[in-house]
């Protein structure tokens, strides 16, 4: 996926840190950029924005993994997400 999205060197990079055992580095690898493209992560008037970025862009689904500590805040987060996609 990393290739996909124009991050060739990233993910070459990213790769070998991983396979090397080195998987704190491979973390620390990944361009800010990529990430901020890839997530919804921060306030929800910008989540919003993203969501519909995305939706412009042609996407149909959003695959979403909540990282809240708890199942209840996860099950809030998923159900915040989907107020802001309508």
């Amino acid at each position: 996926m990393t290739r996909r999205y124009g991050f060739e060197e990233a993910a070459a990079t990213i790769q070998d840190l991983f396979l090397d055992g080195r998987r704190e580095d491979a973390a620390a690898a990944v361009p800010e950029e990529l990430v901020r493209g890839v997530s919804l992560i921060g306030p929800p008037g910008w989540v919003k924005e993203r969501v519909t970025a995305f939706a412009e862009s042609g996407a149909t689904t959003l695959n979403a993994k909540p990282l809240a500590a708890t199942h209840q805040r996860r099950v809030r987060d998923v159900s915040t997400l989907r107020e802001l996609s309508a």
